[in-house]
């Protein structure tokens, strides 16, 4: 009895290393390759311990809650790839308090998945582009800002350009150089930097 007791602290805690980053969540291929078998994951859920959210992702049923781990689990669900972005990442970034209606997340190869709320895009996504913040996969702030003016209203980037100048999330000469860098986002960038002065 003792080396099953073991076996399943063994899980546990191979289980919960995966998901400590992760707010909770891990996927099936993520237990498979740390050497957490798909058999003892259905058991583990039947027994309690996991929740099966859908296909390939479980989480942990006893870890505490976790600001966004929806975008968490829609990162996980599409990929390693996968982060969050548009309007969902400037949330995450803490530059916008309205969490949009759908949860956006980019991917740098064909994603052929559905799943209400989850907007995929398809867009070249380099690891410079990318941050893990506060356990999401999600844009750099200013790969954020590009993302966001291609598809929202230009307010919404000047308030989030406002927003994250005041909080020192972006320096005025990190917009200078996105406003060289991206000549289509200038004239917004040039207003939000006259509004922050």
């Amino acid at each position: 009895m003792t080396g099953w007791v073991m076996l399943m602290s063994d899980t546990m805690g191979t289980l919960y290393m995966l998901a400590e980053a992760q707010a909770g969540y891990f996927t099936a291929a993520q237990a498979v390759a740390a050497g957490v078998s798909r058999r003892a994951l259905s058991g583990r859920a039947r027994a309690g311990d996991l929740d099966h959210v859908r296909y390939g992702l479980y989480r942990l049923r006893r870890f505490p809650s976790h600001p966004h781990e929806d975008v968490v689990a829609a990162c996980l669900w599409v990929g390693p790839d996968c982060a969050a972005s548009h309007e969902t990442a400037l949330v995450v970034h803490g530059v916008s308090d309205a969490m949009p209606a759908a949860i956006h997340v980019t991917v740098p190869r064909p994603f052929r998945g559905a799943q209400p709320g989850v907007i995929v895009h398809r867009a070249p996504l380099e690891s410079a582009d990318r941050e893990v913040r506060d356990s999401v996969s999600v844009t750099t702030l200013a790969r954020t800002l590009v993302d966001v003016a291609t598809v929202s209203d230009p307010s919404l980037v000047r308030q989030a350009v406002a927003e994250a100048i005041r909080d020192g999330k972006l320096a005025r000469r990190q917009v200078r150089k996105l406003a060289r860098d991206e000549p289509n986002l200038a004239p917004i960038l040039v207003d939000a930097l006259a509004v922050e002065q």
